[in-house]
């Protein structure tokens, strides 16, 4: 099968295990271990923040960055589509007791004339009070749009004038970095705080980092044990986010390169549609016209060929490119794509 579901299905390389085998490690929990503390050291330096935090998941990151943030009752205010919404189980009000204001933005990506005129009165007691925006780059749902850095200058200007923090869910911020070459810590520097994540397109098995400032690490620290994140001899994890770091970063020109090749093939065949029509990075989503069937028809077809894409919801197809998957690869899906996804 070749494997378009997800950059989350990847398996750590050879050489990637091996620099896990070799990590040093100790209890992270005391702050004993030196591969974890090289890797925080590493992400802080990277996106030009004064320090980070090893947390297992990218929704561990944003949600102690809503906490921090936010207290209960407040609101934050991110696009309709975003992850921190979406796709993580409601932990904002479940976790934060915080509720989310969605706006609608064009792919994911809000201007501040999106924004303009959504703040409740600050001294309106029967509102909840506008803390926090998040936003998202890559943006997922938007098909793996890159915002504008000018947009995220804007916006951040904005923010600032109204009293609100900001955060980056930057889980493939790597992969905007790589598409636009626009530096990390240029994206970031905008930002209180920043999530990135290693077990996505940098095919780690596990992890990713909250970067903020110095006190809001160690408030984060605290926040990370109260979630359950905290854990010990995690050397032998961040040994393999050191290692993506180091090798697997330049290289996601390729995923951005063979999700073009499997956009042609979904835009040439009828019955698809390229949602967003413009793929910028290793993200392909696509529209099921009802004479074609549904979303899962779609993939099942697919499957019947040795593809595998996600069907999400009743007309909506995701394919993502990743490090397991070979330029030959998507020659073959593309192939595939316009033989067989939409015939009956």
């Amino acid at each position: 099968m070749i494997d378009l579901r997800s950059d989350t299905v990847t398996k750590p390389t050879p050489a990637m295990r091996a620099a896990m085998f070799a990590a040093e490690v100790g209890d992270d929990v005391y702050g004993e271990d030196p591969t974890v503390n090289q890797l925080e050291e590493r992400v802080a330096d990277t996106l030009a923040k004064e320090a980070a935090l090893f947390v297992p998941s990218g929704t561990m990151a944003n949600q102690v960055a809503v906490r921090l943030h936010c207290r209960p009752g407040d609101e934050l205010l991110c696009e309709a589509t975003s992850h921190v919404y979406l796709w993580e189980g409601g932990a904002p009000a479940a976790l934060s007791g915080v509720t989310t204001r969605l706006i609608p933005g064009a792919f994911g990506v809000l201007s501040v004339r999106d924004l303009e005129g959504t703040l409740h009165p600050p001294d309106d007691i029967h509102s909840p009070t506008s803390r926090l925006v998040c936003l998202e780059n890559t943006h997922n749902r938007g098909g793996g749009r890159v915002y504008p850095v000018e947009t995220v200058r804007e916006v951040s200007a904005w923010a600032r004038r109204n009293g609100l923090g900001l955060h980056l869910d930057g889980a493939r911020l790597w992969n905007a970095v790589v598409a636009s070459g626009v530096a990390a810590r240029e994206w970031c520097g905008h930002f209180d705080t920043v999530a990135v994540c290693f077990s996505k397109g940098l095919g780690a098995p596990v992890g990713s980092a909250l970067a903020g400032t110095r006190d809001m690490i160690r408030q984060a620290r605290r926040v990370r044990k109260l979630y359950g994140g905290a854990m010990r001899q995690a050397g032998f994890l961040a040994a393999a986010c050191l290692y993506a770091m180091d090798h697997h970063i330049d290289r996601l020109v390729e995923d951005h390169a063979n999700a073009k090749l499997l956009a042609a093939a979904v835009a040439d065949t009828p019955g698809l549609k390229l949602v967003p029509p413009a793929v910028e990075t290793n993200l392909v989503w696509f529209e099921v016209a009802p004479e074609v069937g549904t979303a899962r028809q779609v993939a099942g077809r697919l499957k019947d060929h040795g593809i595998l894409v996600a069907a999400l919801g009743e007309t909506v197809v995701r394919a993502c490119t990743h490090l397991d998957v070979s330029r030959a690869d998507c020659e073959r899906a593309a192939e595939v794509i316009r033989r067989h996804a939409a015939a009956g």
